[in-house]
């Protein structure tokens, strides 16, 4: 299956990513975020909603005003006071939702999706009569009738959209049924196809990949995969499968992801768990003897890609796991020779405290574990 040569990201970590639960983001903060983001190369941003109004409008108003090299979107529902709001925050490009599946049309239009229709024509016309650039997104696609959808999305096409993005909203989709519809949606669109998948399966990067193999060119993603719910397809995970996986451009910095993440995880006061792809601190962080003995003799025997990729540096701890080859080589890098006849005595001390503490130990805590048993010689 072909693959587009760039796929092209439009972040909305500051609309649906402040959106998950006791997430807020000053002003500041949002400014902060939007020029990180454009300065490690992220080509779009869905900044928020301007019809809130408030604090929320300021901001983007503000980040409007930044001349960033980014493109920006404001997110509507298909009503000219939507519309309005956008206009007066000085964004020039946005994105209309509508509902596509039976239970959101009813909950919505109370099921007249004819009404719906109309509205959108209208909100799509009056955008374009003042000038903004149209992107429609179908709200549920993943549970709604393919037929309908189909129709929506020419609908939007039609009516002067330049993008669609199909959303699997509730996060309900694998893969290969990804695949399937939106192959089907590409197929019958002039205009292209965008993804917005969400985590709630853990399936998010994954469809949105799938997405592209069927001919979406643009994927939402949220630093961190913050979200509703959740969260959302993760910044970081999907840049770098696209860049190992299928060898895809994002014009990204990835070194910076890692600065990146820890800087909104800041900003959220929502630390990343350690075991979180890509940017968690285990992500190369070696304990097991296996492992760090495959690693210290040639790094890809356990590591997918160097981790200066994405602004990491190789780690080897001690703990549970760990043998004595690990103990050797990290005790040489602090001046310690380890003594041979007595490393089996040391890496059982090493595994009893880890095994207490239920964490692997610092380096003071294994220097204590050496001066203790003293086992081991000055390297002169």
């Amino acid at each position: 299956m072909t693959t587009p040569p760039q796929i092209y990201i439009n972040d909305t970590t500051l609309r649906d990513g402040e959106q998950a639960a006791g997430i807020a983001f000053s002003l500041d903060e949002k400014v902060a975020i939007a020029t990180f983001l454009d300065t490690i190369g992220v080509q779009e941003m869905e900044v928020g909603i301007p019809a809130m109004g408030g604090d929320e409008a300021q901001a983007i108003r503000t980040m409007a005003n930044l001349g960033l090299n980014a493109q920006l979107l404001g997110w509507n529902r298909a009503v000219l006071s939507d519309i309005q709001a956008s206009i007066h925050c000085g964004l020039t490009r946005i994105h209309i939702s509508i509902p596509v599946s039976d239970i959101q049309i009813q909950v919505k239009f109370q099921g007249q999706w004819a009404n719906m229709f109309k509205q959108l024509q209208g909100a799509i016309s009056f955008a374009r009569d003042h000038g903004l650039e149209v992107s429609v997104g179908g709200e549920d696609s993943s549970r709604a009738d393919e037929i309908f959808l189909l129709e929506a999305a020419q609908f939007a096409q039609q009516s002067g959209a330049f993008r669609f993005r199909f959303c699997d909203t509730v996060g309900i989709l694998d893969p290969f049924s990804t695949f399937e519809k939106v192959k089907k949606m590409t197929a019958a669109l002039a205009i292209p196809v965008e993804m917005h998948t969400h985590n709630d399966l853990g399936l998010a990067t994954a469809n949105a990949l799938a997405g592209v193999r069927a001919g979406a060119t643009s994927i939402n993603t949220t630093v961190n995969g913050l979200g509703e719910r959740a969260g959302n397809a993760a910044l970081e995970e999907v840049v770098m499968a696209l860049r190992q996986i299928y060898g895809l451009k994002t014009n990204i910095q990835t070194e910076r992801l890692l600065e990146l993440s820890r800087f909104v995880a800041k900003t959220v006061n929502c630390p990343v768990p350690p075991w979180k792809a890509i940017v968690g601190a285990n992500t190369f962080a070696h304990e097991s003897g296996i492992h760090a003995h495959g690693v210290l003799n040639n790094p890809s025997t356990y590591e997918p890609f160097d981790p200066k990729e994405v602004g990491w540096q190789r780690r080897f701890v001690v703990g549970k796991h760990s043998g004595r080859h690990l103990l050797s080589q990290v005790l040489q890098n602090y001046g310690i020779q380890l003594d041979a006849s007595n490393s089996q005595r040391l890496l059982n001390a090493v595994r009893d405290l880890s095994t207490q503490l239920k964490r692997s130990l610092t380096i003071d805590e294994l220097l204590t574990l050496v001066s203790q048993e003293n086992i081991g010689v000055a390297i002169t």
